[in-house]
């Protein structure tokens, strides 16, 4: 099972359209306090200044017309943001070394543990593209139906029956929508916070070794920040995002990213 799930990863294509699955459910759970205490990270990578989203003049019509349930017009044609959404996804899953957080957090090599290592880097582009305003948050809506229909193919392709696959579905559902819940309290609280927030979500509530969550607050704090310092046009018009390691000597230092190369086509 583990060796088909990573075999997956790399057959297991994106991404056909279908029905969004979802519902908001509560977190709950806390974690247990630690001796070791944590880097207050917020010192160094703070990402609260940064995260308050766009706010985005919108005339009385556009304003009937997003009351009445349908999408008002936006910065750029919806096509080039579902094209754009679609590649931001992919970023999340070809660009993440599974393996080492696998490895470096002792997760189990499985479809769920993927899961959870892939709605953490989702997540961490959502709250990045909220920032965009309207159109930011149009295109949110696209990564998280790519990403539904990408685990939806990857079960299917390891062969989960039907009835199970949409159990399962269903519960990674829920767990997803309390994730947004916790991660967004956390990058917005203290490291314990975060931290409390990870070991729910990314570790099932079993980590007992603080180092493990120390390493991916750091981690969570860096990769917001780097994300920060991307241009809000070109994750509109490209999708293109870099992940920087799970693991470096400087976590604290934040390189410029270079732009995107992109035609007058956005593509």
């Amino acid at each position: 099972m583990a060796a088909l799930a990573r075999a997956l990863r790399h057959k297991a294509g994106p991404f056909q359209l279908s029905k969004f699955c979802g519902g908001l459910f509560e977190a709950n759970g806390a974690i247990t306090q630690q001796n070791r205490s944590f880097y207050d990270t917020n010192k160094h990578l703070s990402a609260k200044d940064s995260l308050q989203p766009y706010e985005e003049k919108v005339g009385a019509l556009t304003r009937i017309i997003e009351a009445l349930g349908f999408t008002g017009p936006l910065k750029y044609s919806r096509w080039k943001i579902k094209v754009a959404a679609l590649r931001m996804y992919a970023c999340c899953v070809e660009k993440t070394d599974f393996e080492e957080f696998f490895n470096r957090c002792q997760m189990p090599d499985t479809l769920n543990s993927w899961f959870l290592v892939a709605q953490l880097h989702v997540w961490m582009c959502l709250v990045r593209l909220k920032q965009e305003g309207r159109t930011g948050k149009y295109m949110c809506r696209y990564i998280v139906h790519c990403m539904w229909e990408d685990v939806e193919q990857r079960g299917k392709v390891m062969g989960i029956n039907s009835t199970v696959l949409k159990e399962e579905l269903k519960r990674m559902a829920e767990n997803f929508y309390a994730a947004l819940f916790g991660y967004d309290e956390g990058i917005l609280s203290d490291d314990h916070v975060l931290a409390a927030a990870l070991w729910r979500n990314l570790f099932n509530r079993n980590c007992d070794d603080p180092r493990h969550l120390e390493l991916l607050v750091e981690y969570v704090r860096k990769q917001v920040q780097h994300l920060d310092a991307l241009s809000g046009e070109d994750l509109l018009l490209t999708g293109e995002v870099s992940w920087r390691p799970l693991v470096e000597s400087n976590a604290r230092s934040i390189l410029k990213p270079l732009s995107p190369v992109y035609n007058d086509e956005g593509l």
